[in-house]
Formats: C-alpha cells, sequence, structure tokens
C-alpha cells in the first residue's frame, strides 16, 4: 500500500503504469488504493478527535 501511494500522488502515475512496475493488474493497484486511503482517513479520525 505505501509503495502504490508512494507512485501514485509522489511519482504522479496512473494505476495502470503502477500495475505494470509492480505486476499487478489496473483494478488490484486500485483496491489497493483504495484499502491504503481509507485506513489513513481512519487514522486520521483518530488523531483529530484526541
Amino acid at each position: 500500500e505505501k509503495i502504490v501511494l508512494s507512485l501514485y500522488y509522489y511519482n504522479e502515475l496512473t494505476l495502470k503504469e503502477i500495475g505494470d512496475i509492480i505486476g499487478l493488474t489496473e483494478s488490484r493497484i486500485c483496491q489497493l488504493h483504495s484499502q491504503a486511503v481509507l485506513r489513513l482517513k481512519g487514522k486520521l479520525r483518530t488523531v483529530v478527535k484526541k
């Protein structure tokens, strides 16, 4: 998930390009990206509530 987020946001690669690099399908990269974003949102909510 970290690699996907890094390549997507810092290197500005598309999900397809990331999939080609990692060797996964674009749809799997999309799933990993969504999971990572949801996880980050949850952590941010926890921090903001404190």
